[in-house]
């Protein structure tokens, strides 16, 4: 059995064909042997022609040691100012250096050892101590000069990072080992030793080849024609039916497994260890966002770098079963044919390729399928990169929601208004109007009046894709309403991971005898993901659960460590870790996790909050108060430190106190309803009456939909004896939650009887 060298992160390139540390299952028919990575090397004799093609990649090119050959930047003595700081890029023979700020803002002479990257920009990764590469932030524009490229570039242009600053090059979220190097080799290993925070981080190839799609390929170079490789070419089998203008695959496809393949590293998603080998159920070692708030738009529309997975999801493609390799040639990793002709193999051009369905002049920029179906977000300063959902052009929804149109990213001096007019007035304008799940995630995310009736909504529909009914039950659990229990049950009984997941993570809306007998079953799921989040969800129900179960849990809750302690080089993983063990009363342990997360990146306010609470809950509210009194001097526009330490004012009676912080916390915080509601109930408790009136109502009329300030209006209005008031805020809360208990004897208390 051939293997090759697992290469140390801070190591040159390796080239001896050696061994390998790990085995994996090549999965194939009736096959049981494990098989190794080789590197992709191995696969060139054999495979020459897509070998060659594969070679000019962005995969291939995607990490390559700092040589002659590979570094494209201007290292001739090329100076380049940031911040008042004067980075210099210099050759040392064949060696590549910069000479610019440190972790200690002192500047220093720094080798480079690997490129990052090729098109339309390359970065350059610097060895630092504890076995971290880091990438430097200072980055070479690799388009020709004509078009505004050849030059050094800062990736945070308008944003003045100084050495303190966690997105400094030197800091986590510019760790090769933490933030990148999963995705630019192959079959990585991060290697984190979280006691001693060093890396040995390894890799059998530098960069994304064969294995890396294909899956290890020992058993297959030793007997090609018994063990074949695990991602074999899709059929490209479309096909037009004579009364139709767009076509269908002949078969359904039986397997998504090259959509998972891709999506290891192009979709935005956690991860629960290294061990994903092609072929494995994606699921099993990542966990995919879902359309959030900071990374979607309400209507799904990229907004922050989530990598086409999330977004491909959406599309009516995706649900015909279009896969990646129907438009990228998954070699070259190019498109397989340019501009409208792409379309066409699927859109008769006959159809859409005029001016009729475009409503643009032929051969022009808007007669692009793209222009209008996939528009640009640029990131990184000069990459755009296209939206994946594949949708039609919607400016009505701009007009309501504020969402971005394809329309006004080309018309810019116009506006949305008219946008949705012009394309209102087209002939074949069918979309305008018609309910989107946008307006249900919008409703959701601003906590709207009819929220629950709008995600309930796209939640049952069947036809709205399974991100998106994911997206809605997540919202709808932040709001324990009369629909949450149906709609957790319901989600759990489908055969849909993204609703199981959002789903699981509802939990905690749930009454703890609902948890178990809804949750329980997936302790045991082979899909590692919805077996942690159920035991997550389950971890305080322990005593409730059969014998069985509570193995179950105990191996689920194992694992669940595991993942957090793969993730502890993140202050996430850590904060994650403490709270299990915090909820499993290993307080000890907790706390060190906590400092430890604090150590690694102090701007990370949760863990000061989290060590405050575990602080309150041993009995020390003193010493939870002084450690947020500090991280609130540390970090004085922080919303949740600033809401923390109002409440521990608070519960040390000292309501006058605490009323600035938590005003500060609001302000910090407009979107939040639950922080405006603190503040009001603050306001109250000081006697402060109509102020805390004021607050509420206002904040009541931007969040129309949260209950809480519902209740809190009507029980003030009660007291002051303005009876009426009461009643239309109570009746209020019963309309958003008709069940509430809160609201019912609110009415009972308050209404005339005869």
């Amino acid at each position: 059995m051939r293997a090759v060298a697992r290469c140390v992160g801070t190591a040159l390139l390796c080239l001896t064909l050696l061994g390998c540390e790990r085995d994996a299952p090549l999965r194939g028919p009736e096959q049981t042997a494990v098989a190794d990575y080789v590197g992709g090397a191995q696969c060139a004799a054999c495979h020459a022609q897509v070998s060659a093609a594969w070679a000019g990649s962005h995969h291939a090119l995607a990490m390559q040691p700092a040589v002659p050959d590979t570094v494209l930047g201007d290292f001739d003595d090329a100076p380049f100012e940031y911040n008042g700081i004067v980075s210099r890029f210099f050759r040392r023979g064949d060696e590549y250096w910069v000479r610019t700020d440190g972790a200690d803002g002192d500047p220093q002479d720094f080798q480079v050892l690997y490129t990052f990257g090729i098109e339309p920009l390359q970065q350059y990764l610097i060895g630092m101590p504890a076995g971290r590469l880091q990438a430097l932030s200072i980055a070479w524009d690799t388009r020709s000069a004509e078009s505004g490229g050849q030059r050094w570039f800062h990736l945070y242009p308008d944003q003045n990072i100084d050495h303190e600053d966690p997105l400094h090059w030197t800091g986590l979220y510019q760790n090769w080992n933490t933030m990148c190097a999963e995705c630019h080799s192959t079959d990585l290993t991060k290697n984190y030793e979280l006691d001693s925070g060093r890396f040995a981080t390894a890799w059998s190839s530098i960069n994304v080849d064969c294995e890396a799609c294909h899956g290890p390929g020992s058993l297959h170079v030793e007997q090609p024609s018994t063990h074949r490789p695990v991602l074999a070419a899709a059929p490209h089998e479309w096909v037009f039916d004579p009364d139709r203008n767009t076509a269908h695959r002949s078969a359904p496809m039986a397997q998504d497994n090259e959509l998972q393949t891709c999506a290891q590293c192009h979709a935005r998603r956690a991860q629960f260890d290294d061990s994903f080998d092609p072929g494995d159920e994606w699921l099993s070692s990542f966990r995919p966002a879902l359309l959030e708030q900071d990374l979607y738009h309400a209507d799904g529309q990229i907004l922050d770098e989530v990598y086409v997975y999330g977004s491909f999801m959406q599309s009516a493609m995706h649900a015909a079963g279009v896969t990646c390799s129907d438009c990228h040639e998954p070699h070259t990793a190019q498109l397989r044919l340019q501009g409208n002709a792409l379309c066409a193999q699927c859109h008769l051009a006959s159809a859409f390729d005029r001016t009729e369905h475009h409503g643009h002049e032929s051969g022009s920029t808007g007669a692009q399928c793209v222009a209008c179906h996939m528009p640009e977000k640029t990131y990184m300063v000069v990459d755009p990169r296209r939206d994946h959902s594949f949708r039609v052009p919607r400016p009505d929804l701009g007009v309501v929601l504020g969402t971005p149109d394809a329309c006004t990213q080309c018309h810019a001096d116009r506006n949305a208004e008219w946008a949705s007019a012009a394309l209102a007035a087209w002939p074949n304008a069918r979309r305008a109007g018609e309910f989107h799940f946008g307006s249900a995630l919008a409703a959701g995310r601003n906590w709207a009046e009819d929220r629950s009736e709008l995600l309930t909504r796209v939640l049952e529909d069947g036809g709205q894709p399974e991100i998106a009914r994911a997206s809605a039950l997540m919202l709808l659990a932040w709001q324990s309403s009369d629909a949450l229990l149906g709609a957790v049950e319901r989600a759990l009984a489908t055969n849909q991971p993204l609703l199981q997941l959002a789903a699981l993570d509802a939990l905690p809306g749930l009454p703890p005898q609902y948890r178990v007998r809804l949750a329980q079953r997936f302790l045991n799921s082979p899909l590692k993901a919805l077996r942690l989040t159920a035991a997550r969800g389950l971890v305080r129900q322990r005593a409730q659960l059969s014998s069985q179960r509570q193995s179950d849990l105990d191996a689920a809750l194992a694992e669940y460590a595991d993942a957090q302690r793969f993730n502890g080089d993140r202050p996430e993983g850590l904060l994650n870790l403490a709270q299990l063990y915090a909820d499993l009363g290993r307080r000890d342990e907790a706390q060190a996790l906590l400092e430890k997360a604090i150590a690694l990146v102090p701007s990370f306010t949760a863990s000061y909050v989290n060590l405050a609470d575990l602080h309150r809950d041993r009995g020390d509210e003193a010493r939870a108060f002084e450690l947020l009194q500090a991280a609130a001097t540390a970090y004085p526009k922080d919303a949740g430190i600033a809401l923390a330490l109002g409440l521990s004012l608070v519960r040390a009676d000292r309501s006058g106190a605490a009323e600035p912080w938590l005003r500060a916390a609001a302000g910090l915080a407009p979107a939040s309803p639950y922080y405006a509601y603190v503040h009001g109930i603050a306001l109250h408790s000081a006697g402060r009456t109509d102020e805390a009136l004021e607050t509420l109502s206002g904040a009541q009329a931007r969040f129309p939909g949260y209950p809480d300030l519902a209740f809190a209006l009507a029980t003030i209005h009660r007291d002051r004896g303005d009876t009426k008031t009461a009643l239309e805020y109570a009746r209020h809360l019963l309309r958003l939650l008709p069940g509430d208990q809160r609201g019912r004897a609110l009415i009972d208390e308050l209404s005339p009887t005869d």
